[in-house]
């Protein structure tokens, strides 16, 4: 088999996993089990009532070969995006951690304090990946499910709605990966190593999930919309707008005093500490510490230390052991 030609439906589903392993969670996201033997595709979707054009759009794209988009359907591709959801929230990020655990208990990290700044760390990316996936089940799915029942009409063309949320999503596993290759010694590095791959292998899914969505399905539902104007001249409800995530809030640019305090935070320094060293009264340095917390959405002397490092504001050097 020419391993640049696209899947066709004719194809055998276990050649199609022989050269592209990762397509193992791509048929599962379709409630796609295994034990389907020789079938092709055809018969797999068909016997597991799986959209054949939405499957094959979403296996070829996913693979980097020549896909066909124009006969996408919003409902199958929905469904998927959903059970990726479920993949990540309910079993790959929750086994992460048990494996991050294990590593930082069990692996001799020559840091204690940074090992565990670094899981308080990826639980805030959870946080926010979990708040991200969990607004477009709740609210985005929902609406598009009103809208193909026709429940709802849609006056507004939903662009961007998820790639403006997606900007961010994978980058804090970046930086995780970054600290851990740049800053966790390991006496045995087997464990620690097993929890990098798993990461470096998470960051690769989001990424890819995140493009499925902007590229096959936010064109489908933009047709879908137009559709719906089409149908109707009635006043649809408007999409609801995307609450303002950690990571958005991150990317904002702090003032140059924030930046000196959560560095004199992250070394440890109390209040009073830290407004003898800026000359400031101490109700100016709570002040300051409120509206940079609400801006970045972190509040624990933890979480800014981190902050601290991922964005080079402090040396690990610098760094107080924490009480």
């Amino acid at each position: 088999m020419d391993s640049c030609n696209p899947y066709l439906p004719t194809d055998r589903l276990r050649d199609l996993i022989a050269r592209n392993s990762r397509l193992l969670t791509t048929i599962s996201h379709f409630g796609i089990s295994l034990g389907f033997g020789d079938s092709t595709v055809a018969e797999v979707c068909g016997k597991r009532k799986v959209d054949l054009p939405t499957f094959l759009a979403v296996a070829n794209f996913l693979s980097q070969l020549p896909y066909d988009d124009s006969e996408v359907k919003v409902a199958p591709l929905m469904e998927y995006l959903k059970g990726s959801h479920s993949y990540f929230l309910g079993f790959f990020l929750p086994s992460i951690r048990r494996k991050l655990i294990e590593a930082v208990t069990y692996g001799g990290g020559s840091d204690t304090e940074v090992s565990l700044l670094l899981l308080h760390f990826f639980d805030e990316y959870v946080d926010e990946i979990t708040s991200h996936m969990k607004f477009e089940n709740e609210n985005v799915f929902s609406f598009i499910s009103d809208l193909l029942d026709n429940r709802a009409v849609a006056d507004t063309c939903p662009s961007g709605l998820f790639s403006d949320r997606h900007d961010d999503v994978a980058r804090k596993l970046q930086e995780l990966k970054d600290i851990i290759i740049g800053f966790v010694p390991q006496r045995d590095s087997n464990l620690m190593n097993s929890a990098l791959l798993d990461i470096i292998t998470c960051e690769q899914e989001i990424v890819a999930h995140c493009a499925v969505e902007d590229i096959l399905f936010e064109p489908a539902v933009k047709k879908l919309v137009e559709i719906s104007q089409l149908q109707s001249h009635d006043v649809a409800p408007a999409l609801p707008q995307a609450a303002e995530t950690a990571t958005e809030a991150t990317a904002r640019m702090l003032s140059t005093r924030e930046k000196d305090i959560i560095r004199l935070v992250a070394r440890g320094l109390s209040n009073k500490e830290i407004a003898d060293q800026l000359c400031l009264s101490v109700h100016t340095v709570t002040t300051h510490r409120r509206n940079l917390s609400q801006k970045i959405n972190i509040h624990s002397p933890a979480a800014l230390t981190i902050f601290a490092i991922i964005h080079r504001l402090v040396d690990l050097d610098e760094i107080q052991a924490l009480k």
